[in-house]
C-alpha cells in the first residue's frame, strides 16, 4: 500500500471524510489507464470536489491499480497520472486531501507486488490507513464509487457506501447489485449528485 496523506495531531479531534474511487467515479473508465491521454476527468467533477474542499470535508482518493503489478504500465506512468489529476482539479479550484493505492494482485507479473494484501478493495486497508494517517472519523465518513467492491469496501470499514452510475456503476447496479447483501445508502447519476446528497446530510 502506498499512501499520501496530511499529517494531523494525535490529539485532534477526529473527522468526517469523503473517499472516492477514481476510475469511473472521477474520471472515464476506460479498462487500464496504460497512457497520460487516457485519462480524462468526467464532466463536473472538479466543481463536485471543490464544494467538498469549500465545505471542509477531506477528500482521499483510495483506488486499485493492479495494472502496475500486471505489468501493463509502469510505476511512472501512475505518478503521472496522478499529477495530471492533480492539474485538471487545480483548473476548477479543486484539491484531493489524500491518495491511497493498492498496486497489488496476487497473481501479480512484477514480483514486488505479488501480495496477498490488506489494501486491495473491497479489503479496508486504504481507508484504515488514511483514517490513521489523517485523524478520520470512518463511521461519519462516506465511500463513492461505481464498483460494488468499492461498496463493500466503505460498508465493512463502516463507512456510508454510496453508488455511482457512471463506469461500471449502472452495470453493477441492475446484474451486480440485487444478490448482495450491501446495499448502497444512496444511489446518484454522478460525483456531482453525490455530493449533494452528502452535503444535505452534512448541514
Amino acid at each position: 500500500m502506498t499512501g499520501q496523506g496530511q499529517e494531523q495531531d494525535q490529539s485532534a479531534c477526529l473527522r468526517p471524510a469523503v473517499f472516492l474511487d477514481r476510475d469511473g467515479t472521477i474520471n472515464e473508465q476506460m479498462g487500464y489507464i496504460n497512457h497520460l491521454s487516457r485519462f480524462r476527468l468526467l464532466p463536473g467533477v472538479g466543481k463536485a470536489i471543490r464544494l467538498l474542499n469549500e465545505y471542509g470535508l477531506p477528500v482521499v482518493v483510495a483506488t486499485n491499480q493492479s495494472g502496475l503489478a500486471r505489468g501493463y504500465f509502469p510505476a511512472s506512468l501512475l505518478n503521472a497520472v496522478h499529477a495530471e489529476m492533480v492539474r485538471l482539479l487545480a483548473l476548477d479550484g479543486a484539491r484531493i486531501d489524500g491518495l491511497y493505492v493498492c498496486p497489488h494482485h496476487p497473481e501479480a507479473k512484477e514480483e514486488q507486488y505479488r501480495l496477498a494484501c490488506s489494501c486491495r478493495k473491497p479489503k479496508t486497508g486504504l481507508l484504515t490507513q488514511a483514517a490513521r494517517d489523517m485523524g478520520l472519523d470512518l463511521t461519519r465518513s462516506y465511500m463513492v464509487g461505481d464498483r460494488w467492491s468499492d461498496l463493500r469496501c466503505g460498508a465493512a470499514a463502516g463507512v456510508t457506501p454510496l453508488l455511482v452510475l457512471t463506469g461500471y456503476g449502472r452495470g453493477d447496479l441492475l446484474y451486480i447489485g440485487p444478490g448482495q447483501a450491501v446495499q448502497p445508502a444512496h444511489v446518484a447519476e454522478d460525483l456531482a449528485m453525490a455530493v449533494q446528497w452528502i452535503l444535505e446530510r452534512q448541514q
